[in-house]
Parts: structure tokens; C-alpha cells; sequence
């Protein structure tokens, strides 16, 4: 049995999926980006912070991911607006990889997925455009939904 795309109408064009029927709940998304940084550009951290000439890169990183979040319905076409009612975008480093996880909170009729998962993408390319100068050798990797509560299904990576 093949699953039907929710983003595609019966002719086969794109779709808004139509949630009008659907109830209102507490919905919770959290999704993670990672950030390999090379020898060069870790050599540039003062503590847990790396700072450029553009300025500190991990609090720049975690509004990027924020305003992004809340940005979400103008970046990706099909997807609904929501009040972003919570928004968090953490940033560790373990060994050469900075761990970004971000989770966004919501009571809506749809989930945040995909606010979680572009505040996490975006937080990943300010990294990158802030430490590019030291070293083009950066790579982003596994960005991907962790969990998500509050719809007609919950989910997580566990």
C-alpha cells in the first residue's frame, strides 16, 4: 500500500494540506543540525564561543535559528503560518562537531516540524557564513527531525 503525499492534490499539482477540520492542540517539534568544523576554525574558539570578525558566532548562530523558526511559512511554499510561542536553539560542541538542537513549541492545528527543523538548518549556515573565511571546509550534516508531540502521532528518535 503506497502512502498518498499530503502536499499534492488529486491531479497531481501542489497543495496546501487543508487542516480546517482538524483540532487545535499543544504541538511540540526538536530537530538537530550538525556542524563539522576543521582544525583551523576550532583554533579560533575562545572557551565555548567562537568569534570572527563578523562578530560571535553561536549567539548569532541561536537568533539566525530563532528568527528563522518564526519565518518558517515565507521560506517553505506549502507551509501553514503559525504562532511560534516557544523557540529554543541550544549549541554544544563535542570534539570537532557543534551539536545544534532547536525545539519549537506551538498550539495550532499542525505541527512545527518544519519550524524546528529550518531554525536548526539556518542556525547551521550562519555557522558556516560567519567561519567560512578561516576555512571553505565546513560541512553541515544530518539535519533531521528528532521528535514531535501533540498531533495524531508523536515521534522520536528515542
Amino acid at each position: 500500500m503506497r502512502k498518498k503525499l499530503s502536499h499534492v492534490d488529486a491531479a497531481g499539482l501542489p497543495a496546501m494540506v487543508d487542516v480546517s477540520a482538524k483540532k487545535i492542540t499543544a504541538r511540540k517539534a526538536e530537530a538537530q543540525a550538525i556542524v563539522s568544523l576543521p582544525a583551523a576554525v576550532l583554533k579560533a574558539l575562545t572557551g565555548n564561543e567562537l568569534v570572527t570578525k563578523k562578530g560571535p558566532v553561536f549567539q548569532t548562530a541561536i537568533l539566525a535559528g530563532v528568527m528563522a523558526a518564526k519565518k518558517t511559512p515565507e521560506l517553505i511554499p506549502l507551509c501553514h503560518p503559525l504562532l511560534t510561542e516557544d523557540c529554543q536553539v541550544r549549541i554544544s560542541l563535542s570534539g570537532n562537531d557543534v551539536i545544534i538542537t532547536t525545539s519549537v513549541t506551538v498550539t495550532a492545528k499542525t505541527g512545527a516540524e518544519m519550524e524546528a527543523l529550518t531554525a536548526a538548518s539556518v542556525a547551521a549556515l550562519t555557522i558556516y557564513d560567519m567561519c567560512k573565511a578561516i576555512s571553505p571546509l565546513i560541512v553541515i550534516r544530518e539535519i533531521k527531525l528528532t521528535a514531535k508531540s501533540g498531533g495524531k502521532s508523536d515521534f522520536s528518535r528515542g
